[in-house]
């Protein structure tokens, strides 16, 4: 690479901006459309399920897997969006090589989105499918949770939250440019020039998920006030031209200090949710080689 493959891409996106004084209907299906045009990895397997939401209803949900996937071991995915957007389709392509890169099947979930549902929706799918998982047959030493930005945040709050209930424990954690200090108390908020998140983009969402509400609340962030103690293994990213790169780097930071074994990453010159643009850009396919190589070296098929 790969300067040159991502200066292409981002011109390319230049010119599919989101459209105008859109709906929220349309700017969802304008992300769906952005994001689920790469080519899957090869041999790939999906089975489409229902799994029950946190609301006594059901969620669409697809488990993805290679042909070489160890079905024992799951890697739960909640993918990026705000809490706004984001679908199965825009991160099947994702998803499929982090299965390839695992060994291990993952379970793509499509939880509530706002307006139509605000905070906690988000959080509590989140935490549904892990006790479904747990619920049906998955060892949760051979569970590991992942997501990227909004997705990310969910991952790690999925934890702190089974850890305060009282449940197993999931082997590891991948939160790729994570989506974590809602309020923009970061240095890098005001400082980065990202191309994608701005800080009006970063209001929009907050006002949907969290309308007229505390950004800061444990109950959508783990970044401010969540005990961070007992926690799996966490492996973050996160591109330097980022405005949540800071979000990442104080996370790390935290997680470290209260004595998690934690990786964080700062990969120069990367763009949010740069392992979006897998197969195409290398980057995007080291980044999802890195995590999935950390979830197998720690997903156990049997308790320790």
């Amino acid at each position: 690479m790969s300067a040159q493959q991502l200066e292409a891409i981002l011109q390319m996106a230049a010119q599919n901006p989101p459209p105008a004084q859109a709906s929220t209907a349309q700017l969802r299906a304008w992300f769906d459309a952005s994001n689920s045009q790469m080519p899957l990895a090869q041999g790939l397997a999906i089975e489409s399920l229902r799994i029950p939401d946190a609301a006594g209803g059901s969620m669409a949900a697809e488990l993805l897997g290679t042909p070489q996937a160890d079905p024992r071991k799951l890697i739960i995915y909640y993918h990026a969006g705000g809490f706004v957007f984001g679908s199965l389709a825009s991160h099947r392509a994702l998803c499929s090589y982090l299965a390839q890169f695992s060994g291990a099947r993952v379970l793509n979930v499509d939880y509530r989105l706002a307006p139509e549902h605000p905070a906690p929706a988000a959080h509590d799918d989140a935490f549904a499918a892990y006790q479904w998982a747990l619920a049906n047959g998955y060892a949760a030493s051979a569970i590991a949770l992942a997501g990227d930005s909004a997705g990310g945040n969910l991952a790690l709050s999925t934890a702190v939250r089974a850890r305060n209930q009282g449940l197993a424990l999931p082997a590891a954690i991948v939160a790729l440019s994570p989506a974590l200090d809602l309020a923009s108390e970061g240095e890098s908020h005001r400082t980065v020039d990202d191309p994608f998140i701005t800080r009006e983009l970063m209001g929009f969402f907050n006002a949907m998920y969290v309308p007229g509400g505390d950004v800061r609340s444990p109950t959508v962030t783990p970044f401010y006030s969540a005990e961070l103690q007992g926690l799996p293994p966490v492996q973050l990213q996160v591109g330097g031209r980022e405005r949540l790169r800071d979000d990442a780097v104080t996370m790390a930071a935290r997680l470290k200090a209260a004595g998690a074994e934690v990786e964080c990453t700062v990969w120069d010159g990367m763009v949010h949710c740069w392992q979006l643009l897998a197969p195409v850009l290398d980057e995007a396919m080291a980044s999802l080689e890195q995590a999935g190589r950390f979830m197998a070296a720690r997903q156990r098929t049997a308790p320790a």
